[in-house]
């Protein structure tokens, strides 16, 4: 029977899962623990990845590796950026860029790496079809379909938000997600990344955060509990 991955990067983000995981056996890789288990009757590994690209890459190679996931779902927070998107809204990334890659002295536009065939890591396309159905249980909140950028920066800063904006036309950002579709694109992993938004990334990010924090949380749970059914 095929197996779904689920990465976050915090632990208030897996305490919602591991809360309607069933069977549940914990293995110990890299200082990360694999819960393994059902979801609503579907085998799953949940994890806490940490923060960060580097956390973010070693934690889904392990779970390909280790653990033979077949294709893996990414939820959590980030930063709102776009026109129109506050905390607690959803964003469904149709692709995603590190932001934060720069090797414009090699002549590379800002997020290019190196060598690889391909500037952003699209969503599968069935997995990012669920995330949309199951997007349709979310209320009072919107839910909105774009580009995800990644850096290992916590965004709090009006000029850099703008740019992020302007130069990859973003709709949030934050820390784990595009190295996971990096990981999940050399493996030909399926994968989708949904992000629930936290804060608004500019000035008062941080006020924001710890004020949305659980709304967010909550939404993104909710529409991973409406996805897995289906997967």
């Amino acid at each position: 029977m095929s197996t779904l991955g689920i990465i976050v990067a915090m632990r208030e983000e897996l305490d919602v899962v591991l809360a309607r995981l069933q069977d549940t056996r914990t293995h110990q890789r890299a200082g990360m623990t694999f819960h393994c288990g059902n979801y609503l009757g579907k085998p799953v590994v949940a994890v806490v990845c940490g923060v960060g690209k580097v956390n973010a890459a070693t934690c889904t190679q392990l779970l390909i590796s280790e653990f033979s996931v077949n294709r893996l779902i990414n939820i959590g927070i980030a930063g709102g950026l776009g026109p129109g998107i506050v905390p607690g809204d959803i964003v469904i990334a149709d692709t995603l860029v590190q932001h934060d890659m720069d090797l414009q002295a090699l002549g590379l536009p800002p997020g290019q790496l190196f060598r690889l065939d391909t500037f952003d890591f699209p969503a599968d396309p069935a997995l990012f079809q669920l995330a949309l159905d199951a997007a349709r249980h979310i209320q009072n909140h919107q839910v909105h379909v774009g580009r995800i950028v990644t850096g290992d920066q916590f965004i709090a800063c009006q000029q850099k938000t703008q740019w992020l904006t302007q130069t990859f036309g973003a709709l949030a950002c934050e820390m784990e997600s595009a190295a996971i579709a990096q990981v999940c694109y050399l493996n030909a992993l399926p994968f989708v990344c949904i992000r629930s938004i936290s804060d608004n990334a500019n000035q008062g990010a941080h006020m924001d955060f710890d004020t949305f924090l659980p709304i967010a949380v909550n939404n993104a749970s909710a529409l991973l509990h409406a996805m897995v059914p289906a997967c």
